[in-house]
This record gives C-alpha cells, structure tokens and sequence, in this order.
C-alpha cells in the first residue's frame, strides 16, 4: 500500500500540480511600452565582497526612464557602504537602528521605501548582479500584462561541487512547494516571490498598509506576495538576466543557508514538523527503497515512482548545467534537505535559531 501510495503521489505531482517540473517560465528581455520611475533599493549588511559588482551592475542598466539605485547600509562593519562607489544614480542612507518586531531586511527596506518617491519599487539583494537588460525586461512584464508584482529565481552560484549537487534541487524544491504556473493564475491562491528580485508598484504595496504589515516575516518574500495577491495579480518566472554572485563553497554553508529559514516556513510547528517528516519520506524515501528491496508490484511501483522523479528533475539541471546523472541522487539530496529542516527545529527548540549577519533567526528568546 505505501509504494502505491509513493507512486500515486508522484503521478500527481508530475501530471496535476502545475508542471512545477518544467522549470519555466523564464523572463524574456524586453522594452516596456511606458516609462515610470522606479527606485532600486539595496539592503546590505556587511556586504564588502559583492557590493561593488551588485551596484555597477545596476547604475548601469539601460532603462530609458528615470531610476536611481538606494542602497541601505543597515550597520555594516566591513566598510560596504565605501565600497559601493559614487555614481550620479546613487544614493546611500545609513540605516537607523531596528524597532522591535521587525527582521532586519524589512527594516532596510522600509527605510529605502520612505527615502523614494518612484512610481515603481525594486527590490534586489546586495549578492545579485543584473545584465544591463534586466530593469527595462522586468518594467515591460509589470506593465504588460499588468501585474501588481513581478518577482524572479535568479540564477544562483553553481561552481563548487556542494553547490552542483545541491543548488539546483534547492530551486527544485522551491518549484515545487510553490509552482509558478499556480503562482501566476489570478485564480489560484498559491502565492510566493524569491526575494532576490522583486518589482513592485508603489500603489499596490500601499494597498496593502506598506511593508510594515509584513514586518517581522523571516520569509519576506512569500509573506509580500501572499498580501499582494489577495488584491491583483503577480508573476514568478526564472531569470537569464540576473545572478546571483554569493558563495557557498562548503556543505555547512549550503546546511546553514536551509536551517535559517526551514522550521519558520513550517510556522515553528512540531506537529506540521513531524507530518513534513513523514510526507518528505513517502515522497523521497519509499521509491528507492523499494526498488532496492522490493518485490513484484511493489518493485515496480517503486521504480515507476523513481523514474517519474528523476525525470521531473531533469529540466531544473538542465538550466544550471549539470550532469543528468545526477538525478538519481535526488533522494539523496533530499534526505540532506530533510536532515536540515531537522536541524533548523533543533535550533529554535534549544533556542539559538540560526544565525546570519550576526543576527539571530527563529531563536526562541
């Protein structure tokens, strides 16, 4: 009964939930038929190695309308407000300490808010560098067909050997939480954003009571676009047109990156905690067990449940690059993923949370 259940599972999520495998719709460049402003708005804590890169990137973007780029230093100690450079397009605040009950990067980006008056806000991480063609590309898709949000999966880091075998599955599994078919269907209330670049209009960001009514979300980007998308529609897409630059070399970052965030989307839940458990192990575990251990019908549900898994995961390997073969590690990797969702428990339970950018996440106290 369990391998048919993995098996029917897998038919679902290959056939009936929103082609998340595809790995599309990628953003296309573009010139927008109309010209609003538009306020680019960085909010970096201690940022030194990427900064200047990031903010070369974008001063320079061939956006025919007027734009400026806001760069928030929210108390860097490494001197990443001098690295950023002097340009014309330019502007740097200081960020001012942070009030109870917001998260650090809403802080930052609500003082960046109220530093701009633009029709248009762009929300971009201080780690992600933009082909010149990327602000015209994301005004054009925000106008036509209107949207109140336009947010993508930048092209993330894939060099190291712990980023090839792990970072592709880590967008995988973002499709698949939330499919960006159903993310873009007005009529589906499946809502979700990927923080490193997020085009927003002003208005609509009003409408809602401003970033303020999101204030202390650690998962900022699903949480604006959960709000944003009770009042119009929004657009989610894959990028060919922005990087992201940051690094991690080493299993412990990748292990840190996933802990930061993973028991908070689970809404520090012990009991949706154990229920992921055991829903990630009839999804991830069951196939390749019984492919190695069962028999008959239940060998052959097992590899029916196997094959449709690793070929979902050929298309989002295809983008990074990566070797097919490596799809038959996906259970794998899923059990690292499980293993640190795990560990992100633990940290909130014992009351440390996880630490980033010498701030705590998800501690207890």
């Amino acid at each position: 009964m369990i391998a048919a259940l993995a098996l029917l599972v897998w038919l679902y999520l290959v056939f009936l939930h929103g082609n998340f495998w595809k790995s599309e719709p990628e953003l296309p460049p573009a010139l927008p038929g109309a010209l609003p402003s538009v306020d680019i708005i960085i909010p970096a804590r201690d940022e030194a190695e990427t900064i200047g890169a990031v903010i070369a990137s974008l001063v320079r973007q061939d956006y025919a309308g007027p734009f400026r780029v806001i760069l928030v230093d929210d108390n860097s100690t490494d001197g990443t407000a001098a690295l950023a450079g002097t340009d014309p397009k330019l502007t740097i605040i200081t960020g001012q300490p942070k009030p109870p009950g917001w998260s650090g990067k809403l802080w930052a980006l609500s003082q960046g808010v109220a530093a701009g008056s633009a029709e248009i806000l762009f929300f971009a991480d201080a780690d992600i560098t933009h082909d010149p063609r990327h602000l015209s590309s994301l005004v054009a898709r925000l106008l036509a067909p209107r949207v109140d949000m336009v947010s993508e999966m930048v092209k993330l880091n894939c060099t190291s050997w712990p980023e090839r075998f792990l970072i592709p599955a880590f967008v995988y599994f973002f499709q698949m939480l939330y499919p960006f078919a159903k993310v873009n269907d007005p009529l589906s209330a499946t809502a979700a954003a990927a923080g490193g670049t997020v085009l927003v209009r002003r208005e609509a960001l009003a409408r809602i009571g401003g970033l303020e009514r999101i204030k202390g979300a650690l998962i900022d980007d699903v949480s604006l676009a959960t709000e944003l998308k009770k009042y119009g529609p929004i657009f989610l897409g894959h990028s060919g047109l922005a990087t992201s630059i940051r690094p991690y070399p080493h299993m412990v970052d990748i292990w840190n990156m996933i802990t930061r965030t993973a028991f908070t989307q689970l809404r520090y839940s012990g009991l949706v905690l154990a229920g992921t458990i055991v829903g990630l192990a009839l999804v991830w575990l069951v196939a390749p067990y019984e492919v190695l251990f069962g028999h008959g019908w239940r060998f052959i549900a097992g590899l029916a449940a196997y094959g449709l898994a690793v070929a979902s995961y050929l298309p989002t390997l295809a983008r990074y690059r990566q070797p097919k073969i490596l799809a038959l590690a996906l259970p794998l990797i899923a059990l690292f993923y499980m293993a640190a969702t795990l560990g992100s428990a633990w940290n909130y339970w014992r009351g440390t949370g996880a630490k980033w950018k010498s701030r705590d996440y998800g501690a207890t106290s």
